[in-house]
């Protein structure tokens, strides 16, 4: 699964209408040109690619009476808003996903109902129990690495990483039973996007020809 699908409809849904600019304003905002591929280019392709494919709905804006072309603003459709769910569902229990994937799903999983967060997080914590015990049938940690020889490593890097995803996991679980955060349905969510106008601290001041469309 690539992070820019998910990471772009989740930031026209959160504002409702957005253009282009808006949308790259925002995913720097959270840092995602750091620890994703949302790059400018990325971010424009991928607008025009979900338009295209009846995920978004592009609104052309007339151009103000400054000049200048005119935007596109984006909207999602109900087409967009389904695949938006499925793919952060996906994210959210396929543990061996990139972790611009998961950082992805962590940042949408408000938009779920706590009930359905945390049973999605339960499922992910058993996918991952799952394939531990399959690895493990071969490989026993606590014989340590060495009895495959170097090679020993690498699983012992794959399980010490499985454990730690399983634990962090666990970790969140009980944070969201516990009552942390704001889901869908419970009233206002956390905002976490830019207001128009309002300066980004962290933009990279890059500029992209997509930046004017």
């Amino acid at each position: 699964m690539s992070a820019i699908r998910l990471l772009v409809l989740g930031a026209v849904r959160q504002h409702g209408r957005a253009h282009g600019y808006q949308v790259r304003n925002d995913l720097e905002y959270w840092g995602a040109h750091e620890w994703s591929n949302a790059k400018p280019g990325s971010i424009y392709h991928a607008l025009k690619q979900m338009a295209k494919q009846g995920l978004l709905h592009a609104h052309e804006i007339a151009p103000s009476t400054a000049g200048g072309p005119p935007r596109t603003e984006y909207e999602i459709t109900p087409a967009g808003d389904e695949e938006y769910f499925s793919l952060l569902r996906e994210a959210l229990v396929a543990y061996d996903q990139k972790m611009d994937v998961k950082s992805a799903a962590i940042g949408f999983i408000v938009d779920l109902t706590r009930d359905e967060a945390v049973a999605l997080l339960k499922e992910r914590t058993r996918r991952i129990e799952e394939w531990r015990a399959a690895v493990t049938e071969h490989y026993v940690p606590e014989s340590g690495p060495e009895q495959l020889g170097h090679i020993g490593e690498i699983m012992n890097l794959w399980v010490h990483t499985a454990d730690a995803e399983a634990e962090w996991t666990r970790g969140l679980i009980g944070r969201v039973e516990g009552g942390a955060y704001t889901f869908a349905g419970e009233g206002e969510p956390f905002v976490g996007v830019l207001a128009e106008g309002e300066e980004n601290p962290y933009a990279t001041g890059e500029r992209h020809p997509g930046d004017a469309i």
